[in-house]
């Protein structure tokens, strides 16, 4: 819309300049007011680019930026998995986690079905296969981890800000409670420097393409999941896959 507005104010202003010149204006300073409806041209020219450029490079600069950010939450979750795995639930302790992952180890489980006797009285006796679950060894949570830059991922990329981390409980049926995280920042600490019209436009965001409102987000408090809000276009194959 203010693209086009700038459009219609350039066409106007030319038109009426156009006709003082053939109409109003003195020959002699003719040359005079060319030059300045020249300069004026430029500066709309100008000004159009902007503002069509504008956007462009703003998006550039959001998608960059976010898929950073977006990077760390993916480990903060990864993390944040694992240790529920480990100990039952998830934890808000940051730097209890990134430990929790230089020291703690996976479960290795083998499920097999066996045939066991199973006393039915009266002297009956049946075969029953029952599923089993073993644990044949151990693995580090470190090495699900290799080559990832875990001990920053609470620091958000490019600024001197930190994700939020948050846990608590949902009741999901009568009684039951289910432990649930949620990491978080606001997306004008991620866009801090850029047009601050289009920060403001981005944090009203509804989704779709977009990453919806105020925060780019993983987990949730009010919810049992550890999807992101961010749309599909952020994730691999393998991060839709985890997220299902």
């Amino acid at each position: 819309m203010y693209t086009f507005l700038i459009i219609i104010a350039a066409i106007i202003v030319v038109g009426l300049l156009a006709y003082l010149i053939v109409n109003k204006i003195p020959k002699g300073a003719r040359p005079v007011i060319s030059i300045l409806l020249w300069l004026l041209i430029g500066f709309l020219g100008y000004s159009i680019f902007q503002s069509i450029m504008g956007p462009i490079k703003f998006n550039k600069a959001k998608v960059s930026r976010y898929g950073k950010a977006i990077k760390n939450l993916k480990m903060i979750r990864d993390a944040e998995v694992a240790h529920k795995e480990v100990t039952g639930k998830f934890t808000k302790n940051k730097q209890g986690l990134i430990q929790f992952i230089d020291t703690a180890k996976f479960a290795v489980t083998e499920v097999k079905n066996i045939v066991v006797d199973e006393d039915k009285g009266g002297g009956i006796v049946i075969q029953v296969e029952k599923r089993v679950v073993d644990t044949i060894g151990f693995k580090d949570v470190r090495a699900s981890f290799a080559g990832r830059d875990y001990k920053n991922m609470f620091n958000v990329p490019g600024t001197d800000a930190q994700f939020s981390l948050e846990t608590g409980f949902v009741e999901k049926l009568e009684g039951i409670k289910a432990s649930v995280f949620e990491a978080k920042i606001d997306k004008g600490v991620i866009l801090k420097g850029l047009n601050k019209d289009l920060i403001r436009q981005e944090k009203e965001s509804l989704g779709g393409s977009e990453v919806k409102g105020e925060f780019i987000s993983v987990g949730s408090l009010e919810d049992v999941k550890v999807s992101g809000n961010w749309p599909p276009s952020y994730d691999t194959a393998k991060d839709k896959d985890k997220d299902k």
